[in-house]
């Protein structure tokens, strides 16, 4: 064999076995690519922030959220059933809706307070619009399309303390945004004319085993929120603790 053949056969070799490495590590990166984390539950939580919030009222709600997510309870739960993603945005007018958090994955009590310090330290950015109920579940419903995990259950957490006063409410918002497979439950603040209870439980609600959970005023807010989780992310058994 001739110098320059030798020299041809040489590279094409080294070619060829760049050409092997490259496709073993394409398979090697293409299934980790599908593979992901264990997740339970994804959940997006709704935050009103409509002009009937005053700003103590948003800090009660906010310090509650905060809270319950922080509480051993809650944490442990989230642990146990092998993770959760969550996002969370704020939500008033048609077009006000703002996001507070993007998705992210909670699987140990690391990442779930450095949600919780998130979520507390976020600054409302509007605060003189209505209640576009219809226009939150919209948007709401939309998030998952935008989740990087793939998980078990899909569940909405809305809270509020007014009806649906612009645009169209829940129903048409039902009809024709994706809600397959997805729960609606609803924490309300209670105590407004007209009653928003009765509103979120006859207007709101969607699902199999969707449920409400009441706030008697904001100031029992992070009670309610922290018996919602619970609920939300293993069931009814634990939803009596307080």
């Amino acid at each position: 064999m001739t110098d320059a053949a030798s020299a041809l056969w040489h590279h094409a070799g080294r070619f060829g076995l760049v050409m092997v490495l490259a496709w073993a590590l394409g398979v090697w990166t293409g299934s980790n690519a599908e593979a992901q984390p264990q997740c339970a539950l994804s959940l997006v939580l709704a935050v009103d922030v409509s002009s009937s919030v005053d700003e103590r009222d948003y800090r009660l709600q906010m310090d509650g959220l905060a809270n319950a997510l922080r509480d051993e309870t809650v944490r442990r739960a989230i642990v146990q059933v092998g993770g959760i993603q969550v996002t969370a945005f704020e939500w008033s007018g048609r077009r006000q809706q703002v996001e507070i958090v993007p998705w992210t994955y909670l699987a140990s009590d690391g990442a779930v307070f450095a949600l919780a310090d998130r979520l507390q330290a976020h600054r409302r950015r509007h605060t003189a619009f209505p209640t576009a109920l219809g226009y939150a579940l919209g948007h709401a419903a939309g998030r998952f399309g935008a989740a990087p995990l793939r998980c078990v259950r899909h569940v909405i957490d809305v809270s509020g303390d007014g009806v649906n006063n612009e645009g169209f409410g829940p129903g048409p918002a039902y009809a024709n945004f994706p809600f397959d497979g997805v729960q609606v439950n609803a924490l309300v603040i209670a105590g407004a004319d007209p009653d928003p209870v009765a509103y979120y439980r006859n207007e709101v609600l969607f699902g199999p085993g969707a449920f409400m959970e009441v706030a008697n005023g904001f100031a029992n807010f992070e009670a309610a929120m922290k018996r919602k989780l619970l609920r939300e992310i293993v069931g009814g058994a634990l939803s009596g603790l307080k």
